[in-house]
């Protein structure tokens, strides 16, 4: 009597099926990916390395300026020229200084704002909401030029007013422009940080207000030992946009420069990229302002960051 021979076949069950499923689902990934990457190739990394590009080059003339064009390596003249300029280094100081003062008080005001509206005994919740995030709403040259109406002493009722109690307010003078600007930025912005940080209020979890309830907790140890340590991303979040915000400021100095002599064309950063590109037609030196500005927008935005973790990790901690 003969034993019968076993027949071993190939892999067959869920590993074998998942096994050729395999192929098949990563094609479907890579060609959900494959859009998202070609954008993001054309769109962000394309620009950034003609940017870079370009800023190692110049153009020369011949004749005194009315001869061809033609465009020659400059290494990092360019770099130089941007960094040699008082003018440039002035406006980065004068951003510098904005962010210091004008961001955490924006913030301060928004994360208030964010609290005050999440409060208990809060009414009419959504008619505030509503009315501190219609800034936004508005273009930014439109609030600069109803802030300038405001501004200007021919036509503001608030230097008008101010004049008739005996306090002369130039608000476009060298030394007050600059905080004229913070005033709009903070005017348009707080609203939309105060949702940012209204968002992360209200994803808070109401069984740790009802814990610190029967502790005895009042509302303001709960807002300052509850509700602010588990914002703290959301504020760090709308700290790195702020301060990015800063480095770029551009809106409201453009349209004052036009009303107020104390505004030069290159009065921040982004001006004098754009006054070196499209007043001077020197983009070789207005690509290397704009690859310096963003070298300083992530340096700044990664310290902020690194500070950030740091200090509410100990505030967690402690």
């Amino acid at each position: 009597m003969s034993a019968a021979t076993p027949v071993v076949t190939g892999r067959t069950g869920p590993k074998a099926a998942t096994a050729r499923r395999g192929p098949a689902r990563n094609r479907a990934a890579l060609g959900f990916l494959l859009p998202f990457g070609l954008l993001f190739t054309a769109l962000f990394l394309l620009p950034i390395g003609y940017a870079v590009w370009q800023s190692l080059f110049r153009i020369e003339r011949s004749g005194l300026g009315f001869g061809p064009a033609r465009t020659v390596f400059a290494g990092f003249d360019n770099y130089t020229a941007a960094l040699g300029d008082g003018s440039f280094v002035a406006g980065i100081g004068r951003v510098l200084l904005f962010g210091a003062v004008q961001v955490p008080v924006m913030l301060g005001l928004a994360l208030g704002l964010a609290l005050l509206i999440d409060a208990k005994g809060t009414r009419l919740r959504k008619f505030f909401r509503l009315a501190y995030f219609l800034p936004y709403a508005i273009p930014g040259v439109v609030a600069t030029i109803l802030w300038a109406f405001l501004y200007l002493p021919g036509t503001s009722p608030l230097v008008s007013g101010l004049k008739d109690l005996g306090i002369e307010a130039d608000f476009l003078s060298s030394d007050t422009v600059l905080w004229s600007m913070a005033n709009i930025v903070t005017w348009t912005w707080t609203g939309y940080n105060m949702l940012v940080i209204l968002s992360a209020l209200q994803a808070i979890p109401s069984e740790l207000y009802e814990a610190a309830d029967l502790d005895g907790a009042g509302p303001w140890r709960i807002a300052w030992h509850i509700k602010i340590p588990l914002v703290a991303p959301a504020l760090v979040l709308t700290g790195i946009f702020s301060i990015i915000g800063t480095l770029q400021l551009f809106t409201e100095p453009m349209v004052l420069h036009s009303l107020a002599s104390t505004v030069s064309a290159d009065y921040t950063p982004n001006m004098a990229a754009y006054n070196a590109a499209f007043g001077n037609n020197d983009y070789g030196k207005a690509a290397a302002i704009a690859v310096l500005l963003a070298l300083a927008t992530c340096v700044l935005s990664f310290t902020f960051l690194r500070l950030s973790v740091r200090l509410t990790g100990n505030r967690v901690t402690a």
